[in-house]
């Protein structure tokens, strides 16, 4: 395993759509009206990834990853600007 995961891990680019018409454009699992925002709360309040398939059976475990992935890489662009006092 390398340093970002399985190579043959997908990117979040191949699960994760942006679609003005779906959800008003949140980022959403392909096929799905499921926000990655959905997914990452979730997993906040302590769902593992069973929990998530069993009530939503579509949802894969590489979803789950990929809505991670998501959060990690736009969070990582994230930019914070100290405002002076």
């Amino acid at each position: 395993m390398n340093q970002n995961g399985p190579s043959n891990q997908s990117k979040w680019q191949d699960r994760i759509a942006f679609d003005c018409d779906v959800l008003s454009g949140k980022p959403v699992i392909k096929g799905t009206r499921i926000a990655v925002e959905f997914v990452i709360d979730l997993l906040a309040q302590g769902w593992s990834n069973a929990d998530i398939a069993e009530n939503y059976p579509s949802v894969t475990d590489d979803d789950i990853r990929s809505c991670l992935a998501y959060a990690r890489d736009t969070l990582s662009a994230e930019r914070v600007y100290p405002i002076g006092a």
